[in-house]
């Protein structure tokens, strides 16, 4: 968590007074809730823990979060409610009990629903229903559903901090930052918080043997691999520190470093710099193109254009689609993501 984020106790605190009035009875039913809790019922101090130990579980724990401390989570949360679309995935991936999720307007990159593709068959399995659909909160949809634990973002588009005691209001809240944490870590940190750590070890663990399965069975180029996203009037380049960075050096790829000082970065972020079109022989050079989160279509005309169709990874044919799920990675979409690697290199 950065410096500018202040720590903040949900307990206890309800917001204005027109917040109080409004969420008065989520508030009551979730007292009343945690008192049947204490006394034995559902999660209590009685019940083992959440994957079946033998110690006693409390019937509550305290999280530190990205955008502060809750000390009123279910040591066994049974109707989590994602307000992230970013966060279900990872949450999926840990057999957290998920009952809905925020969902985006639907895409190439989502279902008809708006959940992300590379997740959505485990969503259908799980029976996780759209919660609502846009980037910010539906607070009174959240509230119909029920929840004993809110899921969300502290980052990215569907950034919920600014909703946060409305949602505390609703039920104990979590938010997380996606984009300065590789997906491992993020996954290992919600597996502690929600009491499922020998499930996030495990889908650590599988990820690991895969790397090392694809790692053997591929031929890497002997030239850098950029991996870059064509936005027409600029470039985006994902350094070696971004998640798609990161994967394909465990790889053994050498990711392409961009010049420095020379492109865009935002908010001293170090996964990815911009750079204009004009300047892209300069910062690709003799680079292998991988294209990040592209249509077949998009590549194209992207490689067609002469800032681009003069390259030697173009000349060369070294130009490879890395799908349409990889510009966030958690463990479905980097899957695919080596997947991918696996059938253009192998």
């Amino acid at each position: 968590m950065n410096g500018r984020q202040a720590t903040r106790t949900v307990t206890g605190r309800g917001g204005s007074g027109a917040l109080r009035a409004r969420f008065r009875g989520a508030v009551v039913a979730a007292a009343g809730l945690l008192a049947l809790t204490a006394c034995g019922g559902g999660a209590g101090a009685d019940a083992k823990g959440a994957e079946g130990g033998g110690d006693k579980a409390a019937a509550t724990r305290t999280v530190k979060h990205d955008t502060g401390t809750t000390t009123n989570v279910p040591d066994r949360p049974k109707r989590i409610v994602s307000v992230s679309v970013t966060m279900t995935g990872h949450l999926l991936a840990v057999d957290a009990p998920v009952i809905a999720s925020q969902a985006t307007p639907p895409s190439v990159i989502t279902d008809k629903q708006g959940f992300f593709s590379q997740w959505s068959d485990a969503a259908a399995k799980n029976g996780v229903k759209v919660a609502y659909q846009g980037f910010e909160p539906d607070v009174e949809k959240v509230l119909a559903l029920k929840p004993d634990l809110i899921v969300g973002a502290a980052s990215g588009a569907e950034n919920a901090e600014k909703f946060y005691d409305k949602l505390s209001a609703v039920a104990p809240t979590l938010l997380y930052r996606h984009d300065d944490v590789s997906w491992q870590d993020l996954t290992a940190r919600l597996g502690k918080d929600l009491g499922l750590q020998k499930r996030a070890g495990e889908v650590v663990a599988a990820h690991e043997k895969r790397v090392g399965e694809a790692k053997a069975a591929i031929t890497v180029p002997k030239q850098a691999a950029a991996l870059v996203r064509d936005n027409q009037s600029a470039m985006t380049v994902f350094t070696p520190e971004s998640a798609q960075g990161r994967l394909l050096t465990s790889l053994g790829f050498t990711v392409l470093t961009p010049p420095a000082g020379k492109g865009q970065t935002q908010g001293g972020r170090s996964d990815f710099a911009e750079f204009s079109q004009e300047k892209v022989a300069d910062t690709a050079k003799d680079s292998s193109l991988l294209f990040v989160s592209h249509t077949p279509e998009e590549i194209t005309a992207a490689t067609a254009r002469p800032v681009w169709k003069d390259l030697p990874a173009v000349a060369d044919k070294r130009v490879y689609d890395l799908g349409l799920d990889t510009f966030r990675l958690d463990y479905y979409s980097a899957g695919n993501l080596i997947d991918k690697v696996e059938k253009a290199f192998g």
